[in-house]
C-alpha cells in the first residue's frame, strides 16, 4: 500500500498554485510535468534555457533538440521562450522561481537537503544548479522514496551526507506519506501506506507531529 512513482508526482502536482512557475528537478521531479492541474496554469522553468515547457514528449512528437535539464524529450507549448543558459540561474539566484521540486538521497527533520554526493569512494558527485535552487526557490520541496532499497529511512535527524542546502525544504513527498517540515519539526499531512502515525514514526525512526486532516 504504496504510491508510485507517477502517484507521487500527481499527489505533488496538485499542490501548485494557479499561475506558479515551478522547476522540476532531475529524476523523479520531472514525472510531475505530466500531471499539471488543467484548470491552473503553471509555468515551468528549466534550467538549461526554457520558460513554459511542456511535458515529456511521446513518440512524433520528439524532438532531440528540445530537452529539458535531465535530457529528456518535452514537448513545446505556446508561449514558450528560451535563453542562455546564465541567465536561467540568474533567474534561480535571484528568487524569481516559486516552486522547485528535487530529488534527494536524505533530508533531515529540520529541512536540510543532502541530494547531489553519498560521499562513496566510487560515486559521481552532481551537484548542478541542486544547490541555486535549494536557496533562490521561494518554496523548495523534495520527492523521493522514504526507504531506500536497504531499509534505510531518508529523512534523519541529521544529514550524514554532503549538504546541498540547510534548513531550506518545506515538504517532502514519498511513497509511504507526505511530509511538511515548519519550524524545525517534521508533521505528517498524509499517510498513504497502510499503518497509522504511531507505526510510522516507529519505522522512520524519527519524532513526527500529527498534521493529519480527519477524512
Amino acid at each position: 500500500m504504496k504510491l508510485s512513482r507517477n502517484e507521487i508526482a500527481e499527489r505533488l502536482a496538485a499542490d501548485f498554485p494557479d499561475g506558479a512557475i515551478v522547476n522540476l528537478g532531475i529524476g523523479l521531479p520531472t514525472l510531475a510535468a505530466d500531471y499539471l492541474p488543467e484548470d491552473r496554469e503553471i509555468i515551468l522553468h528549466t534550467e538549461n534555457g526554457m520558460l513554459g515547457m511542456g511535458r515529456a514528449a511521446a513518440e512524433d512528437e520528439i524532438d532531440e533538440d528540445l530537452i529539458n535539464a535531465g535530457k529528456i524529450p518535452v514537448t513545446e507549448p505556446a508561449g514558450a521562450s528560451y535563453f542562455h543558459h546564465a541567465d536561467s540561474f540568474a533567474m534561480m539566484r535571484g528568487g524569481h522561481i516559486d516552486y522547485c521540486v528535487l530529488g534527494g538521497y536524505q533530508v533531515s527533520v529540520t529541512g536540510d537537503l543532502a541530494n547531489w554526493h553519498t560521499g562513496a569512494a566510487d560515486a559521481i558527485p552532481a551537484v548542478g544548479g541542486a544547490m541555486d535552487l535549494a536557496i533562490g526557490a521561494k518554496h523548495v520541496y523534495v520527492m523521493m522514496n522514504l526507504f531506500t532499497k536497504n531499509g534505510d529511512c531518508k529523512i534523519v535527524e541529521q544529514c550524514t551526507y554532503p549538504l546541498t542546502g540547510i534548513g531550506t525544504v518545506e515538504r517532502v513527498y514519498t511513497d509511504m506519506a507526505l511530509f511538511e517540515i515548519v519550524d524545525g519539526q517534521l508533521r505528517v499531512l498524509e499517510i498513504f501506506a497502510d499503518m497509522d502515525l504511531a507505526a510510522l514514526q516507529e519505522a522512520m525512526g524519527v519524532q513526527l507531529l500529527d498534521g493529519l486532516v480527519a477524512a
